[in-house]
């Protein structure tokens, strides 16, 4: 009972983590803005979760690689959009005109 306990912890602690970084994508998509983004967090929270994902697998912990890989594929497609609208002017917003 004790071990199922601490088994449900970490798959809680892992789908937090995997999905992370999706509201924030979400709306670099939907605003095509990321001037309040830092690439650095980005990158350094990129390389935390790949070595997360290798250590996982020298530990042979299907759970670890699964949650780091997923996170990982977020936060790639966190960079591409960062990269991508970084140079695109942003949208004024039309709805708070008077």
């Amino acid at each position: 009972m004790f071990m199922m306990f601490w088994f449900f912890v970490g798959i809680v602690a892992a789908v937090l983590t995997m999905f992370g970084f999706i509201p924030q994508t979400i709306r670099m998509y939907r605003t095509r803005s990321v001037k309040d983004i830092s690439v650095l967090t980005l990158v350094q929270f990129a390389l935390g979760v790949a070595l997360w994902a290798v250590y996982g697998v020298f530990i042979n912990d299907f759970i670890v690689v699964g949650a780091n890989v997923v996170s990982l594929a977020t936060l790639i497609v966190a960079l591409v959009f960062y990269f991508h609208y970084q140079g695109i002017p942003i949208k004024p917003d039309i709805s708070a005109e008077g």
